[in-house]
C-alpha cells in the first residue's frame, strides 16, 4: 500500500490506535508487576502469619509449662506452712516450748521462701513488659563484688568451697562502672547462688574483673559440675526445664533468678554469656559500661 494515497484521517488514526495499544500494554505489563508485589507480600504475609501463629503456639505451651511449673513452687512451701501449723493446732498444749518455737521457725521459713518467689515472678513480669528503668550511677565494681563475696562466705564455708575476687589488669580495686548498682548486685548475687548451689566440696568459685573493649567484664566462674552442652541454649530462659536446678539435698528452684538476671543485664546495654564444660565448671559473663564511657546503648534482653 501507498502512504501517499491512504487518507491523512486514517493515518491520524492508526497513529492513535498504536498509541493507545502501546499505553494498554504498557498498563497490563504495570498491572502485572503490581499483581506480582501484591502476591509477593501476600505470600510474605501468610509466612509471617504462620510464624507469628508459631510463636503464639509455642508462647502457649511455655506458658501452661510456666503455670504448672509455678503451681508446684508455690503448693510446696504452701502445704509445708499448712502442715507446721496445723501440727501446732492439734498438739497446742502438749508441745514444749522449743518444740513451738521449731514448728514457728520452719513455717515463717516457707513463708520467706514464698514471699521470694512471687516477688522474683512480678519483677521478671516487669522486666519482661520493659516497666523497669535502670537508676545509674558510678561505683566500684570491685567493692561490690567483694561485698557480696563476703555475704556468701559463711556459706561457703559450710559447703566447703573456696572463694575469690580476682582482678586482672588493667582493672584495679579502683575500676568505676556507670551502672544501677541495685540491679547488678542482685545478678552478680543470683549468679554466685547459684555457682555455690553446683560447686561440690572441695571446689572454688570466683569473681574475675577485666576490662574489654573499653568495657567493665565480670564473670563468675566456679569448679563444679558444669552444664551439658544440648542444655545451655535454654539455660536463662524461664521456661526451659534447664533453668530449674537441684540442690544437694534434691530440693527444686525455679530458676526465675538467672532469667531475671538476663533481662537485667540486657538493661545495661550487655548479655549474659555462659562458657561450661560437664564435669569442669562453668562460667557467665556479661560487660558493664565504665564511668567515663557513658555511650547509652542497650541490647533486647
Amino acid at each position: 500500500m501507498d502512504l501517499d494515497t491512504v487518507p491523512s484521517e486514517w493515518l491520524a488514526l492508526l497513529g492513535l490506535t498504536v498509541a493507545l495499544l502501546s499505553l494498554a500494554l504498557w498498563r497490563v505489563l504495570q498491572l502485572q508487576r503490581l499483581l506480582l508485589g501484591r502476591e509477593d507480600a501476600l505470600e510474605r504475609e501468610r509466612q509471617a502469619h504462620a510464624e507469628a501463629r508459631e510463636a503464639l503456639q509455642a508462647l502457649q505451651r511455655q506458658r501452661h509449662e510456666l503455670l504448672a511449673r509455678v503451681s508446684h513452687d508455690l503448693r510446696t512451701p504452701l502445704a509445708s506452712m499448712q502442715g507446721y501449723v496445723e501440727l501446732l493446732l492439734v498438739r497446742h498444749g502438749s508441745l514444749s516450748a522449743a518444740e513451738e518455737r521449731n514448728y514457728l521457725q520452719t513455717a515463717a521459713r516457707q513463708g520467706e521462701k514464698l514471699t521470694r518467689l512471687l516477688a522474683d515472678l512480678f519483677d521478671l513480669t516487669r522486666l519482661e513488659a520493659g516497666q523497669w528503668q535502670a537508676q545509674k550511677e558510678d561505683f566500684s565494681i570491685a567493692e561490690l563484688a567483694q561485698d557480696l563475696l563476703q555475704k556468701f562466705e559463711p556459706e561457703a564455708q559450710q559447703r566447703g568451697l573456696r572463694l575469690a575476687l580476682d582482678c586482672q589488669p588493667p582493672c584495679t580495686p579502683a575500676t568505676r562502672v556507670h551502672a544501677d548498682l541495685a540491679l547488678v548486685a542482685r545478678v552478680l548475687d543470683s549468679l554466685l547462688e547459684n555457682a555455690l548451689r553446683h560447686t561440690p566440696s572441695g571446689g572454688r568459685v570466683a569473681v574475675e574483673l577485666a576490662n574489654a573493649d573499653g568495657r567493665a567484664r565480670l564473670a563468675v566462674r566456679d569448679t563444679g559440675h558444669g552444664i551439658a552442652a544440648d542444655e545451655l541454649p535454654g539455660i536463662f530462659e524461664r521456661y526451659e526445664r534447664a533453668s530449674r536446678v537441684r540442690d544437694a539435698d534434691h530440693s527444686e528452684h525455679a530458676g526465675l533468678g538467672l532469667a531475671i538476671a538476663r533481662h537485667i543485664v540486657g538493661l545495661h546495654g550487655s548479655r549474659l554469656e555462659v562458657r561450661s564444660t560437664e564435669g569442669a565448671g562453668t562460667c557467665v559473663s556479661f560487660a558493664l559500661p565504665l564511668a567515663e564511657d557513658i555511650t547509652p546503648r542497650r541490647i533486647a534482653a
